[in-house]
């Protein structure tokens, strides 16, 4: 951007060589500006002055672009764009009636709706709207408020809090347990119907990881039921179809209704955790900002 100014003294010039651009005229682009034409008429002149290229081609009551002003009009006019973009999506995010919160779906079935009603009780006026992804978004571009990410918990553009340690443990439903018993070693897990998350997005561990922290070279034999979702491998998971990797945060209401169960006793804390992130590019409702504390104080209760 320093360098920019060495070829334009002032920005506001490309706006007007904008406006100018797009409508042929200067006096169309001062009425559309809020200026007068000769302060028009002289903004491009110094713009053409700095870059020491004609931009127009002045004929008599009209106005044509030179290839140097078609080039330069159009990387104007897109840049402006995603510009005026950007600041409608942020102002929007400081300035919603509602809350979005983007996260995946194993987290709004599992964690967040079982605590749901506790939200409403305490935030009766608070218009929050859930949004389940498989990928990491662009909350500002999306125009969310909110977002869940795994990661260290520094994101370029974003603010963040942790809510929870990643701490994965090894699952399975009372059904499936009871038909083929409890592994007595990481060896014998290993040789045992295992279900397997793959997800196409967002980087995940898998069960060679999983058994790698325990010091156990795992071989992947290509056989084990295979999901894209980690709610589906849940759902999978308490319909006995093996055993799967248990994300604990995330468990607390099926442990509670022995849906599943730990088994083993084994737990890899990965070194990751769970943030809660938001835009650092515009300032949180208040109402985005109440959600926020509240899940802040779930996951700390």
């Amino acid at each position: 951007m320093k360098e920019l100014y060495h070829h334009v003294e002032n920005l506001n010039y490309l706006a007007i060589f904008e406006a100018s651009a797009r409508l042929l005229s200067f006096t169309r682009a001062a009425e559309e500006l809020g200026i007068s034409q000769p302060a028009v008429s002289q903004a491009v002149r110094k713009l053409e002055q700095n870059l020491g290229l004609r931009l127009f081609m002045r004929h008599h009551r009209r106005l044509a672009l030179t290839d140097a002003g078609e080039r330069l009009a159009d990387t104007v006019s897109q840049s402006l764009g995603r510009i005026l973009n950007t600041v409608e999506s942020i102002t929007h995010i400081a300035h919603a009636k509602h809350v979005t919160l983007a996260v995946s779906t194993a987290f709004a079935n599992y964690w967040l709706v079982p605590r749901l009603q506790r939200f409403h009780q305490r935030y009766p006026e608070v218009d929050l709207r859930l949004q389940t992804t498989d990928k990491d978004l662009d909350l500002a571009v999306e125009g969310i408020s909110l977002g869940v990410r795994r990661g260290k918990g520094v994101w370029s553009g974003y603010q963040s809090t942790s809510i929870a340690r990643e701490s994965i443990c090894v699952v399975a439903s009372p059904q499936f347990i009871a038909k083929h018993g409890t592994p007595s070693s990481i060896e014998q897990l290993a040789t045992m119907n295992l279900i397997h998350l793959e997800e196409p997005h967002r980087e995940r561990p898998k069960w060679a990881d999983w058994f790698a922290s325990f010091g156990y070279h795992y071989v992947d034999r290509g056989d084990g039921l295979r999901l894209n979702d980690y709610a589906l491998v849940l759902q999978a998971t308490m319909a006995g179809e093996g055993l799967a990797m248990g994300y604990r945060h995330v468990l607390d209401a099926l442990f509670a209704q022995k849906l599943i169960e730990p088994v083993g006793g084994w737990r890899w804390l990965t070194g990751y955790e769970y943030f809660l992130v938001w835009s650092a590019q515009s300032k949180l409702s208040p109402d985005a900002a109440y959600v926020r504390d509240w899940i802040v104080d779930e996951v700390q209760a």
